[in-house]
């Protein structure tokens, strides 16, 4: 998270998990072609997949006390959601070349509408959990076709940058809009209200896609469900070892066999992709130290980033009392300065250079993260979390576009797509782990605790604990990135 974006998706990095072989222009029996439908359709359906992963963060207290979720439990509704949308976004994109992009863009349409149909009749935290994940698979379905569809229809040159440029300003607008959207209807409607909206929205869009958008070729090819379902199965049992052991502790049954259990799964993923003749995510992409270094670095980074929305927004409603719709206000700040340094990134990596540019970023990041971490119970907003949020919100508008370059650093034509593939399901699993380690992290001496004192320990606890993520993906950096051959830059 979620949002949850939390940070989202970088929309500009899945543009190189398409196919290479795919960058020609609309089909020759389309001379009339639509072209401003095609755009909206697109960057609608991004626009609703970027709103549901932040819409859910402002309104988390209020679903915590009406479905009766723990606070440990409270971290599988990002968590759930992100595992499947990374785990099986690099299968969603081979689907696309298999079956037709347009047919994949609608059915990870509808079983994204379904799935948020029954996010808001949850009556239990398992039915909301359960519907996240099958929200996260239909994105993860949905994801790749839009920006497929995208480089389909608009010729590369000027035309397709303009398009490529008005999608990626939507999906980061719609992410700051649904930290704010989402508090407005927890506190004036319900936060149901939000899931309910996608129904007819997808219906829309799936209507719409069959009027205006010509279905893709199909090109032949397997599909390595094998290594999807290992990766994921693995990511969501280390996760959940990790997230049990806030409650139980390390020395429990189910956190030692879950966290074993997730070990033994990714390393069957990694035999498996070793193995597999057309693989998800190819071995021989890790060869490189600056591509590896960018993977970790990426995981490290987002699971700090994640980790911060959910517990600011645990703060910002439990111990200043905010109301949600206050709560998605107050990160507005934090989201104009990310969205403002992120459209000069260009400009300061020609000035900086790309890894200076990102170590200052990660640096503001590690420095407000690490200010956060000595929040007292009787912080205020403009004394205490205002400032620090700047450096935050900082530090993720400038850090993204360089850990992206270093990702598909050096990358053969044949293996653009895996290794845009693979920066984005860092992207999402990074997420995903890093709430888990901050969650467990919270609890760390919190003994004798209670009310408003208890849950400024446990923020205090997993800023610091975000802090140390960011610190090591500093180091990777200065050791993978920085140092890395100059063959490889």
């Amino acid at each position: 998270m979620a949002a949850a974006k939390t940070r989202m998706p970088p929309a500009l990095t899945l543009t190189n998990a398409i196919n290479r072989g795919k960058d020609q222009p609309a089909p020759a029996s389309l001379p009339h072609v639509d072209k401003r439908a095609i755009l909206a359709i697109i960057m609608m359906s991004y626009i609703m997949i970027v709103l549901d992963i932040s819409i859910v963060i402002t309104g988390l207290p209020k679903i915590r006390m009406e479905l009766g979720f723990s606070d440990a439990g409270l971290s599988w509704i990002s968590t759930a959601y992100t595992l499947t949308f990374g785990g099986f976004l690099l299968l969603g994109a081979r689907a696309g070349d298999i079956l037709g992009r347009r047919r994949v863009f609608a059915i990870g349409l509808a079983i994204f509408a379904i799935a948020s149909l029954f996010i808001g009749f949850a009556q239990t935290p398992t039915t909301m959990i359960a519907a996240r994940a099958a929200q996260g698979l239909g994105s993860a379905i949905l994801a790749p076709s839009t920006l497929a569809l995208l480089q389909i229809n608009f010729p590369a040159g000027p035309e397709r940058t303009r398009a490529v440029a008005y999608y990626a300003a939507a999906a980061g607008i719609s992410a700051s809009f649904g930290l704010v959207l989402g508090g407005i209807l927890a506190d004036w409607l319900s936060w149901r209200v939000g899931f309910f909206i996608n129904l007819p929205v997808a219906l829309g869009l799936i209507a719409a896609a069959y009027r205006f958008i010509a279905e893709t070729e199909r090109h032949g090819g397997t599909f390595d469900f094998a290594g999807a379902v290992t990766s994921t199965l693995g990511m969501t049992a280390l996760v959940f070892g990790i997230v049990h052991s806030a409650a139980a502790g390390w020395a429990d049954a189910a956190t030692l066999g879950a966290v074993l259990s997730g070990g033994v799964l990714l390393a069957a993923f990694v035999a498996i992709e070793a193995r597999a003749r057309q693989p998800i995510m190819p071995l021989r992409l890790f060869r490189s130290r600056e591509r590896a270094g960018a993977y970790l670095a990426r995981l490290l980074f987002l699971g700090a980033n994640v980790g911060f929305f959910f517990f600011a927004t645990q703060f910002m409603q439990g111990v200043l009392g905010y109301s949600p719709a206050l709560t998605g206000l107050a990160f507005l700040p934090a989201m104009v300065v990310n969205f403002i340094v992120a459209l000069r990134v260009p400009q300061l990596m020609a000035r900086l250079g790309a890894t200076r540019l990102l170590v200052a970023s990660m640096i503001a990041s590690l420095l407000g993260l690490l200010w956060l971490s000595l929040l007292p119970a009787e912080a205020t907003y403009w004394g205490s979390l205002a400032l620090p949020m700047l450096l935050i919100g900082l530090g993720q508008g400038g850090a993204m576009a360089p850990l992206t370059q270093s990702g598909i650093a050096g990358v053969a034509d044949q293996d653009a797509g895996a290794a845009s593939g693979v920066v984005n399901a860092a992207h999402q699993l990074g997420g995903s782990l890093g709430l888990a380690g901050q969650v467990a992290a919270s609890v760390i001496a919190s003994e004798g605790l209670a009310g408003i004192a208890l849950l400024a320990h446990r923020v205090d606890n997993a800023m610091l604990a975000a802090a140390v993520m960011v610190f090591l993906a500093l180091g990777c950096v200065f050791l993978l990135i920085a140092r890395r051959k100059p063959s490889a830059a």
